[in-house]
Order: C-alpha cells, then sequence, then structure tokens
C-alpha cells in the first residue's frame, strides 16, 4: 500500500521502520536512521538521507549491507521485494544452462570479493546481467565495492518509488 510524504513524515520512528524498513534489503536500521531527518521535502530527499546513513556507515555495516542481499538467480529463501524484482527480467524462469552460468559466476564473484553480485535488475535483461557480471569480475575490490552500493541506491529508490507518492 502506498503512503504519502506527508504520512511518512508524521509516522512514529517504528511505524516508519515498518513501512520502510525493507526499502535496503533486511536493513531496518537505515530506515530507523533516516526517521530523524524527518519532514523530507521529497521523495528524493528521503532517498538521499538515506544513502547519506549507509555512506556514512563502517565499511563492516556496508559490507553488511551488500551481503544481506540474495544471489542473483538463486533459488535460496529471499526478501519479497528481491523475488519480484528478480522474477520481472526472468530470473525465476532460468533454463538449466542459464541457471549453471548464474551458479557458476555468483561462485566466482563471490569467491573474489566476499558479497554477492548486485544489480539493479529493473535497468537490464538477463543478457545484460550476465555480461555486465563478467565484466564487473575484472574491478578491484574497491572499485565492486562502491558499484555494488551504488546498485543498492538504485535498488532503493526503485523500492521507495513503488512505496511512497508525493
Amino acid at each position: 500500500m502506498m503512503k504519502s510524504l506527508a504520512e511518512l513524515n508524521q509516522m512514529s520512528q517504528d511505524e516508519f521502520v515498518k513501512t520502510l524498513g525493507a526499502v535496503f534489503e533486511d536493513t531496518p536500521a537505515i530506515a530507523y536512521h533516516a526517521w530523524y531527518e524527518r519532514p523530507f521535502q521529497n521523495i528524493a530527499q528521503l532517498h538521499q538521507k538515506m544513502v547519506d546513513v549507509v555512506r556514512t556507515a563502517s565499511q563492516d555495516a556496508q559490507i553488511e549491507l551488500i551481503q544481506a542481499h540474495p544471489d542473483l538467480g538463486s533459488k535460496a529463501k529471499m526478501a519479497m521485494t528481491s523475488v519480484q524484482e528478480q522474477a520481472g527480467v526472468g530470473l525465476d524462469r532460468l533454463t538449466p544452462e542459464e541457471y549453471d552460468r548464474f551458479l557458476s559466476l555468483n561462485h566466482a564473484y563471490k569467491k573474489k570479493f566476499d558479497f554477492p553480485f548486485i544489480i539493479a535488475v529493473k535497468n537490464h535483461t538477463k543478457d545484460s546481467i550476465l555480461d555486465t557480471f563478467e565484466q564487473r569480475l575484472q574491478n578491484s575490490s574497491d572499485i565492486e565495492r562502491n558499484q555494488a552500493l551504488a546498485e543498492i541506491f538504485q535498488i532503493a529508490k526503485f523500492r521507495l518509488d513503488a512505496i511512497v507518492s508525493q
């Protein structure tokens, strides 16, 4: 159910966290801290304040946020928003060959970076995800951590747009 920005600005911290706690995958503490920045003038400001919470967090906390995300194309249990996002580009209907390729790339990526590959799937197709996967495997750990956070910020923007109306 959509909530207006005015409603969010009037919510108790508990209500706010209940409403926006899943915007950043399994990390309701981001909404908890962003609540203190109310009132928000628009969705962009709300998003920026939530991003600021992540950017000012320790590197360990940022890695925990990245690690909270599921592997792409996985059959593992994941948040409903992740299920819906992945289904939107067909990652819930992979052929056995595609599934094996995702499994292999997920394994290689996690082995190299120690966190899952993150991409805002709404911006992609299965093929472009696979291409980007292979390209990003060439990145350094610092570059990839920053790229993963940038993708998480985009995912959070999509999720906010689905929850909050001006």
